[in-house]
């Protein structure tokens, strides 16, 4: 049954790749080998910037690409022995394993491995801080002595065991872990020589705890990068492994998608997935394309149409002749364009990174310029050191570390409140700054589902008929149909005889009645104009009825998007929808910027054209094809009910079905930057007027220890303040410049 017109190709034709086993080659004429490996020590931007230029020094490389989210390394190398790429990123630091040997496996080792450096931090907190309570209190000095020697022995193979994923990051490249490390560790020896000395100050309970909290975050990222992963890996299981592929002889054998080669035929039941693109040289169907394209109706495949991985059979068998080979399918190119775009994500720098890029070194300088002038001065090594170690304490940068992820967590609480979960803060650093929103149509400004207008004006015996025939096809209409009889209460007609003509509709019998249920001209009615809607016609005998069906808005579209406008954001339509469809409703909702009929590509082309133009750009859609421009876009949301990688592959995902989701996300980032600059301001002008103070000795290391923590309880009261609605701030971040944004001001 076929309600939209006749395609003549479905989707996008891929490119005939070059023949079986060819490889590029060099002017040396060498052939380039591909080499993919599994690096599960990769979790930051400055990993990916550390493997790809350190690869890129090794002979022979051509090309090193670092993808954060699966940790996976592709090398474009010549020669035979891949060796020297190993040993490269063993020098590096970075374990690697093939990508056959027990990735998951790997992946789970990765995760245990941070829980129980979670848990060791969290037993250790727990039992330092009950003992530094008594210490604290005022025990008496062989007391206090033996707990000193009690907290080191809990604390110190717990910081050297816990903190050893910080250890290793601020090994690598300059970040918010070098000076965090520092100060664990600083601590800790400080305390050790206390205890020693048999000194009446000790920090092991500030190394562990802040190990602890720490390492929460940690544990968090490495979990959303797993979900990116398996988000990634689940777009090979829309398809089959195996294909019916056609012998000379008629003969049907599966075989498996790898080894089946351009050009095969291929058998596809009614009720299958297209295993690989490929075009119809027999049989007909009406063909699911959703996935796909977006296309909100089935579409009529006949001979000579071209059909695309993931799109589904619905009443027809067909005969394809592949155009592509496995490798190089739809699923697989969607796949690609992810694994790319997830580079330019992770590129994105966070704003404690960014500032560390300056206060790391600069606190370093000032705590060795501290201890060259005490030694100067007095000629005392222990003072030096201790005035030293005072700066590095007061410097510490928990205010600073805590500056962006409280604001973060305050924020996404917030979210949550609202029915909106937020992946990541690295998401609300970048919801901040959009400029463009872009909408995909079905499913996110509308909600997907064909409705029955009007329903209550059909006689029950008009529905119950065209029902009766309905149930009998997957047809969304059909579909449509029966939920309609069943919401008034109809009890279905008893059809029999029931066939399906692809392309048509249904044909039965009715109490001896011949019915017919599909299009006007299966009915034998003239064309019926449609505009933006669907009709099914159904005749019985000489009587005829026609049922009209919309897809309706989504709750809360017109409030959205009259907010967006008001914060000077600039509002846009990108859908694979038909062109009259698309025009429709971006007229009826006041949107002048709508594209139609685009493919997956050509959506992540318009993103990226975009961000290239220096347009930071929100993206909100649901389907599978919406997957690749869904990660490509600098934000994007997803309501719950979307496809499952879709919902992995977004920032935010609404959890109810108001699109006004959309507004409160960018109006909240928006408070939350503010936050953060004040939380930075509040860390800088701290370390302005407490840094002068430790380095001139008038600072004691109890002194900067209160001083620190009392830093980062300032910050965390002043993140805190995100939680209550402030009308007022809400008002201001709406009108805000989108260039407005971290460092930029116009």
């Amino acid at each position: 049954m076929s309600i939209a017109a006749t395609h003549d190709n479905v989707g996008v034709q891929a490119n005939r790749p070059e023949p079986d086993g060819a490889r590029p080659a060099d002017a040396l004429g060498q052939a380039h080998q591909t080499l993919e490996l599994i690096v599960p020590g990769m979790h930051c931007a400055g990993c990916i910037r550390t493997i790809e230029n350190g690869l890129g020094e090794v002979a022979g490389v051509v090309s090193a690409r670092a993808n954060l989210g699966e940790r996976r390394v592709r090398v474009i190398w010549r020669g035979e022995d891949a060796s020297p790429i190993t040993e490269k990123l063993t020098t590096l630091g970075f374990e690697s394993h093939g990508i056959n040997e027990a990735t998951d496996d790997l992946e789970r080792a990765k995760s245990r491995e941070l829980l129980v450096a979670l848990a060791v931090a969290g037993f250790a907190a727990a039992n330092v801080m009950l003992l530094s309570v008594s210490v604290w209190s005022g025990a008496e000095a062989e007391t206090r002595s033996l707990f000193h020697w009690i907290s080191a022995l809990i604390a110190t193979p717990a910081v050297l065991f816990a903190g050893r994923p910080f250890y290793h990051s601020a090994a690598r490249w300059l970040n918010m872990d070098v000076p965090i490390s520092l100060a664990v560790l600083m601590a800790l020896a400080m305390s050790l020589v206390e205890t020693a000395l048999d000194g009446e100050i000790a920090y092991f309970d500030a190394s562990v705890s802040l190990l602890f909290f720490l390492l929460i975050g940690r544990v968090l990222d490495n979990h959303m990068h797993q979900r990116a992963r398996h988000s990634l890996a689940a777009l090979a299981r829309l398809v089959p492994d195996t294909a019916i592929v056609i012998g000379n002889n008629n003969q049907e054998t599966p075989t498996p998608l790898a080894r089946i080669p351009l050009g095969a035929r291929l058998r596809v039941l009614s009720g299958d997935r297209v295993p690989i693109d490929g075009r119809v040289v027999a049989g007909e169907s009406d063909v699911d394309i959703s996935l796909v394209t977006g296309e909100s109706l089935p579409v009529h495949a006949v001979k000579g149409a071209v059909l695309q991985a993931g799109a589904l059979t619905l009443n027809g068998s067909l005969e394809l002749e592949t155009t592509a080979i496995a490798g190089e399918s739809f699923i697989s190119r969607m796949r690609e364009m992810m694994t790319a775009v997830e580079n330019g994500r992770a590129a994105h720098r966070r704003i404690a990174d960014r500032v560390a890029g300056l206060y790391a070194p600069v606190v370093h300088l000032l705590a060795l310029l501290t201890f060259i002038g005490w030694m100067a001065t007095t000629g005392d090594w222990r003072d030096a050191v201790y005035a030293a170690i005072t700066v590095l304490i007061i410097t510490c940068p928990c205010a600073l570390g805590l500056a962006v992820p409280v604001v973060q967590v305050v924020a996404a609480g917030r979210l949550f409140q609202n029915g909106i979960l937020a992946k990541s803060g690295e998401a609300l650093e970048r919801a901040a700054e959009i400029q463009h929103v872009l909408f995909d149509k079905t499913g996110t400004l509308t909600v997907g589902e064909p409705r029955l207008e009007n329903e209550n004006t059909y006689a029950d015996r008009s529905i119950a008929i065209a029902a009766g025939l309905a149930r009998h096809s997957r047809h969304p209409l059909c579909r449509a149909l029966v939920q309609a009889a069943k919401a008034r209460g109809v009890t279905l007609a008893e059809c029999d005889r029931v066939s399906e003509h692809a392309g048509l509709g249904l044909e039965g019998h009715v109490d001896g009645s011949d019915a017919r249920l599909g299009s006007a001209r299966w009915c034998g009615l003239a064309p019926i104009s449609v505009d933006d809607r669907s009709v099914v016609c159904l005749t019985v005998d000489d009587d005829t009825f026609v049922f009209r069906f919309s897809d309706r808005d989504r709750p809360g579209i017109r409030t959205a998007l009259t907010r967006l406008k008001a914060m000077g954001l600039d509002l846009g339509i990108l859908s694979g929808d038909r062109a009259e469809v698309v025009a429709a409703m971006a007229k009826r909702l006041g949107i002048g910027d709508y594209e139609a009929g685009l493919a997956p590509d050509e959506k992540l082309d318009r993103v990226r054209s975009l961000s290239e133009a220096g347009t930071p750009t929100m993206m909100i859609g649901d389907g599978l094809n919406d997957v690749p421009v869904l990660a490509a876009a600098d934000v994007s949301m997803t309501p719950m009910n979307a496809a499952d990688i879709g919902r992995a592959s977004a920032d935010f995902v609404f959890l109810r079905d108001s699109l006004e989701a959309v507004p409160e996300v960018v109006e909240v980032a928006r408070l939350a930057r503010r936050r953060v600059r004040e939380n930075i301001a509040l860390a800088i002008a701290y370390n302005c007027v407490a840094v002068p103070i430790a380095m001139a000795g008038l600072a004691t290391p109890l002194i900067a220890t209160i001083a620190m923590s009392s830093s980062s309880i300032i910050v965390v009261a002043n993140a805190l303040r995100l939680q209550g609605k402030r009308r007022r701030e809400v008002k201001q971040a709406t009108v805000a410049k989108p260039a407005d944004r971290m460092g930029v001001r116009t």
